[in-house]
């Protein structure tokens, strides 16, 4: 599978600089960008903007929330921004969890499995100018009197004719059954927290499953994963740029969720760190959050990163290969701008 390299954008940076700079990466190979939202500041509005100052960079939505849009209105926005773009855009959503969706929206959390999959089938309904009906257990288009609606509402199809009929979708999941929807009806899935070693682990029954099911016309399943990147031989700074990855990850398999329904706290567990992702858990929970960071297998830690000599980055790169991994979203670890561009522009004469 051909490999691209793309970066994140830090929603807690100064966005116009952060946009002036994005232009070098550009220029050194980066291929992808992608706006996170979380329950900050919007990210349509920023790929917009990132739309009008680059011209050759995908630009992903990282992750917009199936609850705070209607599948009707995500596809309105998929289409304008590909149409701004010249045909550039990703469309990822994910469920978000019920801490920002219920805590943040005060949009209940229910169904998210379904309403990925609804999703995806009204989506691609408006792309192709059908007029929409749906029928789903979440989402009724159009709106019927037995629906409890006023009766008025008809089917329509979109005004515009979009750029591209089939504009790719992606999919945030880390769940079995999230991951094989999205094997089964996505371009695209982004897990989190990868380690391409235990791929199968984690997820090779789900996308055996998916799979079966698959479309051809939607072409391979093309997996996006996450890491940091700092290529040195000074192994001081290796070593603090893989304190920043462990305390990053104490984070989500300590403190999202709650004991016993935590998302990334089971992955870890799906690749073999059993004892560790509890302890991980009880120390952040308790508080001890440096401790929680200290208790992040050494091992775990580096399978997930790109940060030491090239050589090692190397070896990284390849392994993400093979776990059929399309997308690596790298973010520079280096301390200076000049510096960042020039760890991404050997990243991406790596990864070919």
């Amino acid at each position: 599978m051909t490999m691209k390299l793309g970066m994140p954008i830090n929603y807690a940076g100064d966005f116009r600089e952060t946009i002036e700079n994005l232009r070098d990466f550009e220029a050194v190979g980066v291929r992808r960008v992608a706006v996170p939202e979380a329950y900050s500041f919007d990210a349509v509005s920023q790929l917009g903007y990132i739309a009008a100052r680059t011209e050759t960079m995908e630009l992903q939505s990282a992750i917009l929330p199936m609850y705070t849009r209607t599948p009707t209105n995500l596809a309105m926005t998929a289409a304008g921004m590909d149409y701004i773009s010249g045909g550039r855009f990703i469309l990822g959503i994910g469920a978000s969890g019920p801490q920002v969706i219920e805590g943040f929206h005060g949009v209940k959390y229910d169904f998210p499995l379904g309403r990925a999959r609804e999703h995806a089938d009204i989506c691609r309904q408006v792309w192709r100018r059908d007029k929409v009906e749906h029928r789903g257990r979440s989402y009724q288009v159009p709106l019927t009197e037995e629906d409890g609606g006023s009766g008025l509402g008809k089917s329509l199809k979109i005004i515009n004719h979009p750029v591209r009929e089939n504009i790719p979708m992606l999919l945030a999941a880390i769940g079995p059954k999230n991951v094989e929807l999205a094997a089964e009806l996505y371009e695209e899935f982004q897990p989190f927290l990868f380690h391409p070693e235990y791929v199968d682990e984690a997820f090779g029954p789900a996308l055996a499953a998916g799979r079966a099911k698959r479309d051809s016309s939607l072409g391979e399943l093309s997996i996006v994963a996450q890491a940091s990147v700092l290529i040195t031989e000074d192994a001081d700074k290796a070593e603090a740029a893989l304190n920043a990855v462990r305390h990053h990850s104490a984070l989500y398999i300590g403190g999202m969720g709650a004991r016993g329904k935590n998302f990334y706290n089971s992955l870890v567990q799906r690749y073999g760190y059993v004892d560790e992702a509890k302890l991980i858990q009880d120390l952040y929970l308790d508080g001890r959050k440096d401790e929680a960071a200290a208790a992040v297998p050494d091992e775990l830690v580096r399978a997930m990163s790109l940060i030491g000599p090239r050589s090692f980055v190397q070896e990284r790169v390849a392994a993400f290969r093979g776990a059929d991994v399309g997308v690596i979203l790298a973010s520079p670890a280096a301390p200076t701008h000049a510096e960042r561009v020039e760890d991404m522009r050997v990243l991406a004469e790596i990864i070919g």
